[in-house]
């Protein structure tokens, strides 16, 4: 990811940005010519033209100062395919103060379409518009543009007014659809100075900037601006695909970060803090620190539990099951704490932070040496590791120190093995927040493999049918989600009965499962089988493919190239062994052959092999990924790994009667 640092006010002299909006409404030739499909022969809709304006200004109202952001963009749709770009959500913060909260305004749309070599227009009904809540932090703004047809172009507009100065306000060049052209302008008083990157892969085609005199008055003092125009043209889309983080780590966008602002008075105020003083800030935070200290809470409870129990790991295990059952995670996250650990022990529920400082304070009431790591999800994004931003992270687990090991712990899960943190977690480094030393970044990395294993024992009997037995058994990430799946039915009954449904050539007989809610052990599921595989044995030939289990159906990667990691989270293991007796009177004349295929730079490997002695047909696949992260330089080889995997499993066995 490449990052551009800048100071916004710098006396930038006398470049002349000629950059402004696009007037509403008024259809230019090019947007009529413009041909998607040579731009994009994939696309579905495309961005024509896209403005946006930031400027800081006073509220004289609310006596404060305020960021107001204009946005206006034009975009064609090329069919029926491209409607959903017809369906616009915009999202605004809101807060518990309703002085803090974000508000739009003057929303204009209308959706164009040509008839007899005129555009004509069809307003948005201004009834249609809506609100939609999407968390305490967040609702959205959401209409539908009418009458779409392909061919159509629709255009918006809107202006949002918000407290929220820290971060101005993002652009984001790159979207899910290609953009022609996309102009950002920032007008950004003197007395403000913001860090700024530019991330992404695409650079930007013209930036310009110029001094703007006296473009805010605050107390009857004059202020200028600098203005600086950023535009980028011939955007591709960002495509999206299987095992990746956060799609805003990867598009090309500009970000703003508050480094320090000079009072009227000529007082400097810094934004940007060194990770001492931020860890001093998480320290002494009611919400954060205070709550890591309330071993009080726990000292009366891990007492007994701990009484015949001397060894340190073993009483960490109790401990982290403990919280574990006594504490459900209300699908909140964050850092700080929502209801504090007292009140969320004693209700039995709390946010993300709640429990795993719960956790904490319970571990060092039984004399052990925990601290918290602070992190962002996979879906949050990166964190910026330049500035410390605390809004940056939206997660916190516990990490356990005995001797020279330690252990990163997520209590928020009844179903996650000690030592196991979900795959959310899983997100490049977090910041660890001892209470006793310096912070520190630590690698977040899985700590167990995703392995799955069957074995199945069958034969084929006189009425054409496979019956036996498979047996699956699970391990680390593979075990949680199969635990999950089992668990989000009402019993296990039910879920072999949704996973017969699955497989309509076969049935379920019988069922066992092993350590279900042991979660520590591998999963064992145990099934005894009746597959339909031919009507009856009384045929010259047969065809059988030994990829009964596990089939991969398609190309999880199938861009053309790809500018952003593979990032499964964890590496992989998939074994399969297949023993099959078919009726005597058959043999095998043709079968695949046996293969073995690796990964450069010992990434992966994918193995089988096929034997058939004394009417038994075993068979043998081993596909293993040992990297949680691939390049995008290693994207090409992965695409062609598994398109080999995919040609071969399409092949039969041949079996001949020979009697």
């Amino acid at each position: 990811m490449r990052k551009l640092l800048l100071s916004l006010f710098l006396g930038l002299g006398t470049f002349v940005s000629k950059a402004q909006d696009f007037e509403f409404g008024r259809m230019e030739a090019v947007d009529a010519e413009f041909d998607i499909r040579k731009f994009d022969p994939l696309a579905n809709a495309a961005v024509l033209n896209e403005f946006g304006l930031s400027r800081i200004d006073l509220d004289d109202a609310k006596g404060q100062t305020m960021l107001l952001f204009s946005y206006h963009a034009r975009i064609k749709i090329l069919n029926q395919e491209g409607f959903s770009n017809g369906d616009i959500s915009i999202p605004l913060y809101k807060s518990s103060s309703y002085d803090n909260n974000e508000e739009i305004s003057e929303i204009v749309a209308a959706t164009f379409n040509a008839e007899d070599r005129v555009w004509v227009r069809t307003p948005l009904d201004p009834k249609k518009i809506y609100y939609e809540d999407v968390n305490r932090s967040y609702k959205l703004v959401k209409f539908s543009m009418p009458n779409l047809k392909p061919g159509s172009v629709i255009e918006y507009s809107y202006k949002i007014k918000s407290p929220r100065l820290f971060n101005f306000r993002t652009w984001q060049f790159q979207s899910e659809i290609p953009k022609r052209t996309s102009t950002y302008i920032a007008r950004i008083p003197a007395i403000y100075n913001y860090n700024v990157a530019l991330r992404g892969p695409y650079k930007l085609s013209k930036q310009d900037a110029a001094l703007d005199r006296e473009c805010l008055r605050i107390n009857g003092v004059a202020i200028d601006c600098s203005k600086i125009t950023y535009r980028m043209d011939s955007i591709p889309a960002f495509r999206s695909e299987e095992f990746m983080t956060a799609a805003s780590n990867f598009m090309s966008a500009i970000y703003f970060e508050l480094s320090d602002q000079q009072t009227l008075q000529g007082a400097k105020i810094n934004y940007t803090k060194s990770w001492k003083d931020v860890d001093y800030e998480l320290k002494t935070d009611k919400n954060i620190g205070t709550q890591m200290k309330r071993a009080d809470v726990f000292k009366d409870v891990v007492a007994p539990l701990l009484k015949d129990i001397s060894d340190p790991l073993a009483k960490a295990k109790v401990i982290y099951a403990y919280i574990k059952k006594n504490i459900k995670w209300n699908n909140y996250r964050g850092i700080s704490s929502d209801a504090g650990v007292k009140k969320a022990f004693e209700t039995h529920s709390g946010n993300v932070a709640d429990i795993n400082y719960a956790l904490i304070s319970a571990l060092t009431a039984a004399g052990l040496e925990a601290e918290a790591v602070m992190l962002s999800t996979r879906a949050n994004g990166a964190i910026n590791k330049l500035f410390p931003v605390i809004s940056d992270f939206d997660y916190v687990v516990a990490r356990l120190n005995i001797g020279d090991k330690s252990y990163l712990l997520d209590a928020t899960d009844p179903l996650l093995p000690f030592g196991l943190l979900p795959l959310r977690c899983i997100n490049d480094q977090g910041r660890v927040i001892s209470l006793k030393k310096a912070s520190e970044w630590i690698d977040l990395k899985a700590t167990q493999r995703e392995a799955t294993r069957y074995v199945l024992n069958g034969e084929i009997n006189e009425k054409g049918k496979l019956v036996g037995t498979m047996n699956i058994y699970t391990n680390g990430y593979a075990a949680l989600d199969r635990r999950k799946q089992i668990n989000s039915y009402n019993s296990p009954d039910e879920y072999v009965e949704k996973y017969d449904e699955k497989m309509p050539k076969t049935k379920i007989l019988k069922y066992a499962f092993s350590n279900l809610d042991t979660v520590d052990m591998a999963l064992s599921e145990i099934y005894q089988i009746e597959m339909d595989m031919y009507d009856g044995t009384d045929h010259n030939q047969l065809y059988f493919n030994p990829f009964l289990v596990d089939r991969i159906q398609k190309n999880p990667f199938n861009l053309s190239e790809r500018n952003y990691p593979v990032d499964l989270g964890a590496q992989r293991d998939v074994r399969i062994v297949a023993n099959i007796r078919f009726p005597d009177k058959y043999a095998v004349v043709d079968k695949p052959a046996d293969l073995s295929i690796g990964l450069p730079d010992k990434g992966g490997r994918f193995l089988t092999q096929t034997t058939f002695e004394n009417s038994v047909l075993t068979f043998s696949q081993m596909l293993t990924l040992d990297k949680s992260i691939y390049t995008p330089n290693e994207y090409l080889s992965l695409k062609e790994f598994y398109s080999r995997i995919i040609q071969l499993q399409k092949t039969d066995i041949v079996l001949k009667k020979t009697l």
